[in-house]
């Protein structure tokens, strides 16, 4: 699959960073399969978490950010340490979803990102909305280390 451009989503009152290199956000398409719905046909809340934790790994590879390489050549490993969703309308079975990715802010040893779940395309219904906060640590102490700032910039760390 490959990712989607899309016009800018977010709310500006929120601070979004605009790099130079990703000035709109990064979109990547998931249907929902039938082990994604619950039994009213419904897609079952936890895997909203899936979809968006998929479109961030696209998003971070999109920068040139393997993680397994990440973490076996440099032995570092970025973690969910916060995240929240809120809930707007269901998806169901079938569905062509488009999940967004928007580099909120980077600070020392983490970034948070707000990402967003269509119905078909930007202009379908917003299903749900979130942030993660993901920490960058050391797989050697698993305490935090500086996210460099070129991880962001599509360049190598």
């Amino acid at each position: 699959m490959q990712p989607l451009s899309c016009p800018f989503l977010t709310n500006p009152e929120l601070g979004f960073l605009d790099t130079k290199t990703r000035q709109e956000p990064f979109a990547w398409p998931v249907r929902v399969y039938y082990e994604d719905s619950d039994a009213q046909g419904l897609v079952y809340f936890a895997n909203y978490f899936k979809f968006m934790e998929r479109a961030r790994t696209e998003w971070l590879r999109s920068l040139g950010i393997e993680q397994d390489a990440l973490m076996r050549d440099d032995r570092r490993v970025f973690v969910v340490v916060d995240t929240h969703a809120d809930f707007l309308e269901p998806a169901r079975f079938n569905d062509e979803l488009l999940v967004t990715v928007n580099l909120v802010s980077l600070a020392r040893a983490s970034f948070l990102i707000e990402q967003q779940i269509f119905r078909n395309s930007l202009d379908g219904a917003l299903l749900c909305r979130g942030t993660t906060r993901a920490a960058l640590l050391s797989t050697d102490t698993l305490k935090p280390v500086r996210v460099p700032a070129s991880l962001f910039e599509g360049s190598p760390p």
